[in-house]
């Protein structure tokens, strides 16, 4: 998994920093879900402009989304994380997660041109 991440050798003084990019990763997926799911079908109707904001933001947000998991990963990987492996399978689920959602905001917005 190491080489797979990119990572030559594990630095056990960066556990905090994996545990700071969790955080991180957790504000930004709470952030990105609030925006998705609350705002934008809440107040985008009201501007009339659903099809050409709702699509580039999700996209946007899902990829700030993905990035952030893929150095939360690497950080937990490269701290020699005890719970590596489990927070490695969460990321695998945000990853569908994300997957199903950027298919989504894809598909909302050439719907709208």
């Amino acid at each position: 998994m190491r080489w797979l991440l990119g990572i030559r050798e594990p630095a056990p003084s960066s556990g905090a920093g994996a545990h700071r990019a969790f955080r991180v990763a957790v504000v930004i997926s709470a952030l990105r879900c609030t925006i998705t799911y609350v705002a934008i079908p809440v107040l985008i109707p009201l501007l009339s402009l659903a099809g050409w904001i709702a699509g580039p933001v999700g996209l946007a947000l899902c990829a700030l989304a993905a990035v952030n998991g893929v150095v939360s990963v690497r950080r937990f990987w490269r701290a020699d994380h005890a719970q590596r492996w489990t927070y490695t399978a969460f990321i695998v689920v945000v990853f569908v997660i994300l997957t199903i959602s950027t298919w989504t905001e894809a598909s909302r917005l050439v719907a709208a041109l």
